[in-house]
């Protein structure tokens, strides 16, 4: 005994060592948050972390998201975010994370449950010093500027978009443009934007010497003297990223590719215009002063739908410092309509185990009762009613089916017999008679056969109807996954696969509804189709006593 409550205290101690130091006590849970990025080391990373209701636990955290918190893979170093968006009626949310150094796989944290945290408030602090960041997510006015320089737009005359690539965006129809202040870009400059084109032809910007614009859906980038058309060409009604960098040569990007390069290239001056003669969407516009390298292109790239940057772990509670189980996952991601349907299922397995152990009580008291009556009925010669005359016999069979069909035979004859001396006249009944005590006789059969099945039916009833409540849980939580998924634009595995998992969870409640249910009323119902059919044996038996002892 000794020895094993050794072992467990250095298993305890282990445990408590190996978990994870947690950031500040105040918080209750965190997220491990994985970035992948294969391209190559980054400096200085504008990240986006898409939430929703498939990967993140909204009720466990702010109504308004003033809990949120990103920490370094160290788990003491805070980072720079801010929140664009945060949703948590729909459960949406979109936060930029600014990675001060984005090698192969990174890991940050993000905590959440804090009820008096007040929102850090950090959005220039995300970019860096030369950039000028446009989400276009403000519900009206002129775009403004996240980055740290305040170029706001001068003019916009372009369609809000309230859905686009992120959160908001911005469509143009060929007409209509954004104009933005000039920028230092002594040194380079880059840019880069997420672009759905609705007609693959157009000028997509202006700045002095320099533009660009699509050609059957190549991108043609001009930049004095020096030009490029890109090797790869854009489809319309899809969303790309598009980027090019401007220093000792001109550079562009498709999806995170080199789609073109020449030397030569002069760098902008002057304010830019942007979208006239454009026909489509844009959205999260990231223009730098200096020129970004090729991995940093690649990055913003594998923010899009089909990227694989950002993963997000299991939940983690503060009082265990644990990964959380996967059934603890499930739940966490439920919908509404999938706890609306498991409580729905819950209050039918517990109707459906209570009739089971009440009809299995009842099924039993009514065989042991039987069994009585019919010891006591053999013993019977001529008169059929000894059995209700004795005092007090009649009590002991009161769960006896086959007793109280007796006692009907016993009414009738009483009833026929009561004006007759039988010191003078023989008892003797007519055929007649032996019908009439025949149908009531199967009077109180039928009477007894419902008894005997009365709730029943709650039983079929979770049979059939609980897989299909299940079933409509499952189909509900697996189109409001997807939905949020779409909203969010985040359609990578990790995303989609908590959200499917706690749907089908309402089509497991369902069968455990069902199976149980199943197994229970067949058992009942054979075990009442015996009672049944010896209650019809008991009745040509007693009829045919009644013919014997009472025949003219």
């Amino acid at each position: 005994m000794r020895a094993l409550k050794l072992l467990l205290a250095v298993a305890l101690c282990t445990f408590s060592l190996s978990s994870h130091a947690w950031w500040n006590e105040d918080w209750t849970g965190r997220k491990k948050i994985t970035l992948t990025n294969p391209a190559g080391e980054v400096i200085d990373a504008p990240v986006l972390i898409r939430l929703h209701t498939g990967n993140f636990d909204f009720l466990s955290a702010n109504d308004n998201g003033s809990d949120l918190r990103l920490v370094a893979g160290d788990d003491k170093t805070e980072l720079k975010f801010h929140v664009e968006k945060w949703d948590g009626m729909n459960q949406l949310a979109l936060v930029w994370v600014k990675i001060p150094k984005l090698s192969a796989q990174t890991e940050v944290f993000l905590y959440f449950g804090n009820e008096k945290a007040a929102p850090v408030i950090n959005t220039a602090g995300t970019y860096d010093a030369s950039s000028a960041v446009y989400h276009f997510a403000e519900p009206g006015g002129n775009p403004q500027d996240s980055g740290p320089n305040n170029l706001h737009a001068e003019q916009f005359s372009a369609q809000r978009v309230a859905a686009s690539f992120a959160n908001g965006g911005v469509e143009f129809n060929g007409s209509q443009s954004i104009i933005l202040p000039a920028m230092n870009v002594a040194s380079g400059y880059s840019f880069s934007v997420w672009i759905k084109p609705s007609a693959l032809g157009g000028v997509l910007l202006a700045s002095g010497n320099l533009s660009v614009s699509l050609e059957n859906g190549m991108i043609k980038v001009q930049s004095g003297a020096a030009s490029v058309i890109s090797s790869t060409a854009l489809s319309a009604g899809k969303w790309h990223h598009l980027g090019f960098t401007v220093s000792d040569a001109l550079r562009v990007y498709i999806d995170g590719k080199p789609a073109g390069e020449t030397p030569g290239a002069v760098l902008p001056a002057g304010s830019m215009t942007l979208g006239a003669g454009f026909q489509g969407e844009l959205d999260e516009l990231q223009l730098s002063g200096s020129a970004r390298n090729s991995a940093w292109m690649a990055v913003q790239a594998a923010q899009g739908p089909e990227g694989k940057l950002v993963t997000l772990g299991e939940d983690e509670t503060n009082e265990d410092a644990g990964e959380a189980s996967h059934m603890g996952i499930i739940l966490q991601s439920l919908t509404v309509d999938g706890w609306i349907a498991i409580g729905i299922l819950s209050i039918m397995f517990l109707i459906a185990l209570w009739v089971m152990y009440d009809k299995a009580i009842y099924i039993n008291r009514v065989d042991k009762s039987n069994g009585q009556f019919m010891e006591k009925f053999r013993e019977l010669s001529t008169d059929l009613a000894l059995i209700d005359k004795t005092t007090g016999l009649a009590h002991n069979f009161e769960h006896s089916p086959l007793y109280r069909i007796y006692h009907i035979s016993a009414v009738e004859l009483a009833h026929r017999f009561k004006d007759t001396n039988a010191a003078h006249i023989d008892k003797s009944l007519s055929p007649q008679a032996l019908s009439a005590i025949r149908a009531s006789l199967d009077a109180g059969l039928v009477e007894e056969i419902h008894r005997l099945n009365r709730l029943m039916v709650l039983l079929t009833i979770a049979i059939s109807g609980g897989p299909f409540i299940g079933l409509l849980g499952t189909v509900m939580g697996v189109m409001i996954t997807f939905a949020a998924i779409a909203a969010a634009g985040d359609v990578n595995v990790n995303a989609i696969a908590p959200g499917i998992a706690a749907a089908l969870m309402a089509t497991v409640a369902g069968m455990g509804v069902a199976i149980p249910a199943l197994f229970g009323y067949n058992y009942l119902a054979s075990r009442i189709k015996t009672i049944v059919s010896n209650m019809h044996i008991f009745v040509d038996v007693l009829i045919n006593k009644l013919a014997e002892n009472y025949s003219r």
